[in-house]
């Protein structure tokens, strides 16, 4: 039995100006640690390099989620006062009318009346500020140019968050969150997103829309280097997994074990889990791009005669020290926050002293943290 870990002990100290605000030039140029997680040897080089750390006959699996722009800026009805809303997770919309208008006056049981079109009425779980003036009842709006989304709060929850209503006069409701939603940097990124994040915050295999973050340890990979790794006989596959709220949120307990992710979406196709079985039966790595992918790996079932199975469904596993890993045997990630339950992830793999080492290190050395820094590969 593994005794209880204190999240004190994945604490470390991070100048401020080791947080990267801006993405390096161009991708592939960021600096890459390179950690052995059995003898915990520290190495340097470029991203660049890793076609020099992967090997052949390696399989190289990535999450091809897409983030939308999830954050919306508006102000409430009739005050005018600022209102912020993040869209964490889309829910079913009540009593089965999925098209229609909105005149609830804050019940959440009430049903949309009006059919209007296509995805033009959705409720979702958001984030909201300021949190102590938007009550269920409240209306807002968000507007840019001809485009336009009024809601309504229906339920108030715990840590800012809320149950809100959306709904359009004709426009697709994702067409126009796609038009006037900003793309929701994570919070020590302090600026405002900027056009170019659109698309430099989103891995060059992005595919499937759903996240509120990117897969950041992806963000590093061009398709010349992708092209140079299958070149080099590394296999590639890809897999789902929709990036939430519990990307960003805070652990809040003593104890690790205490904690709990929020449930993801996640896919993992038949054809995906036959190569990972194939992998697996020949005894080749693994090597998960990403916290994201490494949990929707260690998600999946296997069979008793070996077959890794496929699943869709929601990922609620959180990976901290003492988890044993079944499928993967390789990982490429950023640098996390401290006490956070990636970093956690990071240490039940490669091992909590190797990986607090390994990040002192990369402080000495003036490694860029978070999002848009740089990379550490764990072999």
């Amino acid at each position: 039995m593994v005794a209880p870990v204190d999240v004190s002990e994945f604490d470390f100290e991070l100048p401020d100006q080791l947080v990267a605000q801006e993405p390096p030039p161009e991708r592939g140029a960021s600096r890459l640690l390179v950690l052995d997680r059995t003898t915990g040897t520290i190495g340097h080089t470029r991203f660049v390099d890793i076609v020099r750390v992967l090997r052949p006959g390696d399989l190289l699996v990535v999450n091809d989620t897409r983030v939308f722009p999830a954050r919306l800026l508006g102000h409430r009805v009739p005050s005018g006062g600022a209102v912020e809303c993040l869209l964490v997770r889309k829910l079913p919309t009540r009593h089965g009318f999925e098209h229609a208008d909105i005149r609830t006056s804050g019940d959440p049981d009430s049903a949309c009346l009006e059919p209007l079109g296509v995805g033009n009425c959705e409720d979702w779980e958001a984030l909201m500020h300021p949190g102590q003036k938007l009550k269920p009842g409240a209306q807002v709006v968000f507007e840019r140019d001809d485009v336009r989304i009024q809601g309504e709060v229906l339920e108030q929850r715990f840590f800012g968050r809320r149950t809100i209503r959306l709904w359009t006069d004709g426009t697709p409701l994702d067409e126009a969150i796609n038009r006037i939603g900003h793309i929701p940097l994570p919070p020590y990124i302090r600026r405002d997103d900027r056009p170019e994040d659109r698309e430099r915050y989103q891995t060059v295999y992005a595919h499937e829309r759903g996240s509120i973050a990117a897969p950041t340890a992806g963000l590093h990979f061009t398709e010349s280097l992708l092209q140079e790794l299958r070149d080099g006989g590394v296999e590639q596959v890809q897999v789902t997994l929709h990036v939430g709220y519990g990307t960003f949120k805070p652990v809040r307990v003593e104890r690790v074990e205490e904690h709990s992710v929020d449930p993801e979406p996640f896919t993992v196709s038949p054809v995906v889990a036959d190569t990972l079985t194939r992998a697996r039966r020949e005894g080749r790595r693994i090597v998960a791009v990403g916290t994201t992918t490494a949990r929707a790996l260690e998600s999946l079932e296997i069979a008793a005669d070996g077959r890794v199975l496929p699943q869709a469904g929601m990922a609620t596993l959180f990976i901290h020290p003492g988890h044993e890993f079944r499928i993967v045997r390789g990982l490429i990630t950023n640098f996390h926050l401290p006490k956070s339950s990636l970093l956690m992830l990071v240490a039940a793999f490669a091992g909590k002293d190797h990986v607090l080492n390994a990040y002192r290190r990369a402080v000495e050395s003036r490694y860029r943290f978070y999002s848009y820094g740089d990379a550490m590969v764990v072999i």
